[in-house]
């Protein structure tokens, strides 16, 4: 910030001139502050007033911020307005088109390129070669190979590289090799891109010739190769290479514990994470978790399963929809179906709580009240509101008895959905008194959609059985708020003042009047 300000106090100094030109070299350093504070309008403003100082490396420099911040129109525009535009303005747009996923636009950019006079460099094929694999447009990737020969590029590590993969993709073996062949200065990737077709070929012993060759490897070497043997279904010489390795990272551990999930050698792969668990220095990632919890759903191994997840929870790792969903396939698979329940509801995933609960009936699973309260919370969770009824009259059927708990969540399902008058039927007829939990999802409703009068049912409700509980007072304050109706506001803060009920913190009401 301090740059930033030293860069205002000079600009008006310039200001203060009736006409004035910044500096081109000045120019670019205040554009280069500005966008290293993530400034992008204000650097924008001194491109656009000060085009007289404008160099290719200005311009370059707004085509690239505009690139990496996914702003391709604006890059083409200021693309489009250059006066001269070299190889760095030209790569930086294919970059940028690449990461769209648009091949076609790529090709035509580079064509447009090739017609402009300017030859590709280095930088260049590669994108596209990225670009078009995988595309109809694949089939370029032969001329575009024959344009790096005639300019000398594919002697390069980096365009050589890429021909690499785009011959791996074509599953051309001796294409491969004659590129490989024609790198000149063959560096460390250019040996691991190498290693990786052979073994996405399925030529292992010639992969394995390849690393034995390499003059010197990095830990991405040794993935290359781990990787490799499993997918070609090697895992004796996966575990071997493995205890080789001097150095191991997470995703070491984490490849070779996958590797016999795959090959279903459930029991080793939970010893080996075990043994990562042990070493110190090695801190499984979401993927190492998820990946166990696989080998644990597979093989039922339900108590390690929730030694994981107790893991999980104290290392205080977020769960994110990959590790979620192994967690609940693992509870699923190890017949917990009240656990499984419970994360579909957790995680709002309704449909799959259904699912995966109709599964469990089919084999023989008989649930129980607990269940029923978590498949009718991720239904209320979800909106399916016709699911959930079906859910509840099914309770009756297989003789479990709906408790307060069940009444509450079906509340909330109504609630939730909109269907107030159907809410307040079933408070009504059920077979006890409703407590502030049930009361407390009928008011949460009535607050989100603005309905008075069933709202001063529910606050009454409520203070009949906690008269300080500030959910009644709060909901119904806001609800008179937006009619308008300000007198009552103030009556009912005068109120809170005098029973000494605190404003509540914002939280849900199925949660938070428990």
């Amino acid at each position: 910030m301090r740059t930033l300000e030293t860069s205002a106090t000079f600009l008006c100094g310039h200001f203060s001139r009736r006409i004035f030109t910044i500096p081109k070299a000045t120019l670019n350093r205040l554009i280069n502050d500005h966008l290293r504070e993530d400034g992008l309008v204000e650097a924008r403003k001194l491109f656009d007033r000060n085009r007289t100082s404008l160099d290719n490396s200005t311009w370059n420099m707004m085509i690239t911020a505009y690139v990496q911040r996914g702003l391709m129109l604006e890059a083409h525009q200021v693309f489009d307005q250059m006066p001269v535009r070299d190889m760095v303005s030209w790569n930086t747009m294919l970059m940028g088109l690449k990461k769209t996923r648009d091949p076609e636009s790529v090709v035509s950019f580079f064509i447009a390129m090739r017609r402009s006079g300017l030859n590709p460099d280095e930088l260049t094929l590669p994108a596209i070669m990225d670009a078009v694999l995988g595309s109809t447009f694949k089939v370029s990737v032969l001329q575009i190979h024959t344009l790096a020969i005639r300019l000398g590029l594919s002697l390069s590590p980096y365009t050589g590289s890429a021909l690499l993969r785009a011959y791996t993709s074509f599953r051309d073996f001796r294409g491969l090799e004659r590129v490989f062949e024609d790198i000149l200065f063959k560096d460390v990737v250019s040996w691991n891109v190498f290693i990786t077709g052979y073994m996405k070929l399925g030529f292992v012993e010639d992969g394995e010739r390849a690393f034995g060759e390499m003059p010197e490897r990095n830990i991405i070497t040794w993935h290359t190769m781990l990787i490799g043997y499993i997918n070609n279904t090697k895992i004796d010489k996966a575990r071997e290479l493995f205890n080789r390795m001097s150095q191991k990272n997470v995703f070491s551990w984490t490849v070779m514990i996958n590797g016999y999930v795959q090959s279903r050698e459930f029991r080793i792969a939970l010893m080996l994470f075990r043994e990562m668990v042990e070493s110190w220095n090695n801190r499984p990632s979401h993927y190492t978790f998820s990946t166990v919890l696989k080998a644990c759903a597979a093989s039922s191994s339900l108590l390690m399963g929730k030694q994981v997840h107790s893991m999980v929870t104290k290392r205080g790792m977020a769960c994110d929809i990959v590790l979620s969903t192994s967690l609940i396939d693992m509870y699923a698979k190890s017949g917990d179906i009240t656990a499984a329940s419970r994360g579909f509801a957790r995680h709002g995933l309704g449909v799959d709580a259904l699912e995966e609960f109709e599964k469990m009936i089919e084999c023989g699973y008989r649930p129980d009240q607990v269940t029923f309260i978590n498949l009718l919370s991720a239904c209320a969770h979800a909106g399916l509101v016709e699911k959930g009824q079906k859910q509840f009259m099914l309770m009756g059927r297989l003789g479990i008895a709906a408790e307060k708990e069940h009444y509450a969540c079906m509340v909330d399902l109504f609630a939730r959905a909109g269907h107030l008058d159907k809410a307040e039927r079933l408070i009504k007829g059920m077979p006890f008194e409703p407590d502030v939990v049930i009361w407390g999802a009928l008011l949460r409703a009535c607050g989100l959609h603005s309905c008075l009068e069933l709202g001063e049912v529910a606050a009454e409700g409520i203070s009949r059985l906690r008269r300080e509980h500030p959910a009644a007072y709060d909901v119904l304050c806001r609800v008179h708020g937006e009619k308008g109706d300000w007198t009552s506001v103030m009556e009912l803060r005068r109120l809170m003042k005098k029973t000494k009920a605190k404003k509540q913190d914002a939280s849900s009401w199925i949660e938070g009047l428990t």
